[in-house]
């Protein structure tokens, strides 16, 4: 190949093209690759990741508490009373053990054994990389009778680690100002840190977390002497569970490596059955969350499924069926938390666990105590089984459901319902759907949309709540089947996301209570039935404007109460001869204004509804869909107005 070759798309490739990044440059250029995301997901990361490293200073016994602050210029201090991160020359380096953690992806002290022998982080990278993604960061170490101190703008040292004072305490604290060239937000959630810190108490029963957000003047202490028991209760607060109090599982494994060294794997579990139908299984390494499940939930779920199966086989609970995994989880919330030297990851956000010990040691003692649990306390054992034979029955139900549907092609065929306005675009790429409150404004929406690109499905009334309801039964209400045609991808364990024929679906309801609860009824219909739906970030909610505003032949619309107070004080203030228009419902609009305000990819607000941590997201639409009328009716009046804060 010659150098003609090279330049065929006016571009040379020569060694003049080779790049090598150097320290913490990687990060900047793909932040992704160690966050996870740019998104407020990453954004959040950052904060977990300098609290796992005063974690890792609790489980070591070296420390018993963390506060952490978010300052009202948005910067994050996290503080604990652990040993410190030390400050000595470490020899390899010349330079000291400070600033080799914060500025060397592959350096701390995760890698000595000595050091740590269980740890949330991953052999130290976590800290440098929130150096190398902040404006600026600060360490103050309280250490051998002396306070240091060291800045960092872009993970850069400002200058050498610097003795500030003299102390008897001991410590770290870091604060850092999170880069805003490279998220797509730099504004952190009081609700998503406070359900991360109050999980990693519930996980550690001698830390005390005190959490403050100086912006809103908000703070709480998160302490639980009752451990994983007590968190399985807080997350079944709003369920009905069938059995009294959580079943725990717990107990120490042991196995020898290829040198002969003794691997322990703690295992500690709490598990209770609720009157539901939905599973909220959560899983920990070191008390780090693992959304993705790995080899410690896999072992969990094995033993489970077959200690169920063999109890009722050999108490004959359990006449000529074989509960598969799903129906033995029906209605269970547990928590999974081990702990273990040197966890295997599958990524660098830790999301899901290798480590194949863990599997073991997980199917030893569950399997062992489970089967124990079981023979101790028959009442609940039976009550168990009547719960998972149930859900096998109705699941046999909703195939024969499903099998049906099929032979009359109502979920496959293109017969599409006859009140979907389709659009003409193929490519669902390009293709959004928007399903609408109401007759009146649905014909609006048809009227105002672009029928290129643009479906409109409307609705009546209130769906079912699929929280309360059986999947068997989904098929049977007349809205949700044919949301499920128009949408595609079928529906609950069926559910394909290569099926779907919109990658926009957009909720579109009055800014009311009713609009607001007919809103969250679609969101738990999407995240408990299609949730790759939700998780791909393919659902939508509509933002309606609330008021027009008109002075002469100008008019302007207005969002919220904030936006109305500044149009009018621009047009004229208060004593101007204003037009002010509420709007109360979608059907008010005329097709031209919904266009406008709400349907235009140029000119509209639309909200993307996210979920950053799906434990949250179930605790949420439990609250929301359970039983207890008044937390729902609170929560549905709360924000009837200001619909953004449905996202999850």
């Amino acid at each position: 190949m010659g150098k003609e070759d090279d330049m065929r798309n006016g571009e040379v490739y020569d060694e003049k093209s080779i790049k090598a990044l150097k320290g913490l440059e990687a990060v900047r250029v793909r932040p992704g690759m160690y966050i996870g995301s740019t998104d407020t997901r990453g954004l959040h990361h950052l904060v977990y990741e300098v609290v796992d490293n005063s974690i890792d200073e609790v489980m070591a016994g070296f420390a018993t508490k963390i506060d952490v602050t978010v300052n009202p210029d948005g910067s994050v201090s996290v503080a604990d009373d652990g040993r410190g991160i030390p400050t000595g020359i470490v020899p390899e380096e010349g330079k000291s053990g400070l600033e080799v953690c914060l500025t060397d992806l592959h350096a701390g002290g995760k890698f000595d054994q000595n050091a740590y022998k269980v740890s949330g982080g991953l052999h130290g990278v976590g800290v440098s990389v929130v150096n190398a993604l902040s404006t600026w960061m600060v360490a103050i170490v309280k250490r051998d009778g002396k306070v240091h101190r060291q800045s960092y703008k872009t993970g850069i040292p400002d200058g050498p680690v610097e003795v500030i004072g003299e102390t008897d305490e001991t410590g770290t604290t870091i604060t850092f100002l999170p880069d805003p060239t490279m998220f797509e937000t730099v504004d952190f959630d009081f609700d998503t840190l406070q359900n991360r810190f109050r999980n990693q108490a519930f996980l550690n029963t001698k830390v005390t977390i005190n959490f403050e957000d100086k912006r809103s003047e908000k703070r709480d202490t998160y302490h639980y002497d009752g451990g994983v028991s007590e968190f399985v209760k807080f997350l079944n607060r709003t369920k009905t569970p069938i059995h009294d109090s959580p079943i725990c599982i717990n107990g120490e494994y042991h196995e020898k490596d290829a040198e002969g060294r003794d691997r322990v794997v703690i295992v500690d579990i709490a598990m209770q059955y609720t009157d539901g139908y939905n599973e909220s299984v959560d899983s920990f390494v070191n008390t780090v969350s693992t959304p993705d499940g790995g080899t410690h939930m896999t072992g969990f779920r094995t033993s489970l499924t077959k200690s169920l199966n063999d109890y009722g086989k050999e108490n004959n609970l359990l006449k000529d069926i074989t509960l598969e995994g799903s129906d033995a989880r029906e209605g269970l919330t547990a928590i999974i938390s081990i702990k273990m030297a040197d966890p295997q990851f599958e990524s660098q956000t830790k999301e899901k666990l290798g480590s194949s010990i863990a599997q073991t040691a997980v199917t030893s003692i569950m399997g062992e105590k489970f089967k124990e649990y079981l023979d101790e306390h028959p009442q609940v054992a039976q009550t168990i089984l009547k719960k998972a034979q149930s859900a096998y029955e109705g699941r046999m139900a909703a195939k024969k459901a499903r099998d049906a549907t099929r032979r009359k092609s109502l979920l496959e065929s293109t017969s599409l319902p006859g009140k979907l306005a389709d659009c003409s675009e193929k490519d669902p790429s390009k293709c959004e759907i928007f399903i609408v409150e109401g007759e009146s404004a649905g014909g609006s929406a048809k009227m105002g949309r672009d029928r290129a690109f643009q479906a409109i499905l409307p609705i009546r009334g209130k769906i079912l709540n699929v929280e309360k309801t059986r999947q068997d039964k989904l098929l049977d209400h007349d809205e949700i089947r044919n949301l499920t045609i128009a949408i595609g991808g079928g529906i609950g364990r069926d559910f394909d996301i290569s099926k779907i024929r919109y990658h926009k679906v957009v909720i579109m309801t009055d800014a009311d209570v009713d609009g607001a609860h007919i809103a969250t009824l679609l969101l738990t219909l999407f995240y408990r039935q299609m949730r790759p739906l939700v998780e791909q970030g393919y659902v939508y909610l509509a933002m309606p404007p609330l008021y027009r505003v008109m002075k002469g032949k100008t008019q302007r619309y207005c969002y919220n109460d904030a936006e109305l107070t500044k149009a009018v004080a621009e047009m004229g203030g208060p004593d101007a001869k204003l037009n002010i228009s509420r709007y109360k419902g979608l059907g008010e609009m005329n097709p031209q204004q919904l266009w406008e305000t709400t349907m235009d990819p140029d000119q509209r607000y639309m909200k993307r509804i996210e979920i950053a941590d799906a434990m949250l997201a179930d605790q949420l639409f439990s609250t929301l869909m359970g039983d207890d009328v008044e937390p729902r009716r609170e929560f549905i009046i709360e924000h009837a107005n200001e619909v953004t804060n449905l996202d999850v």
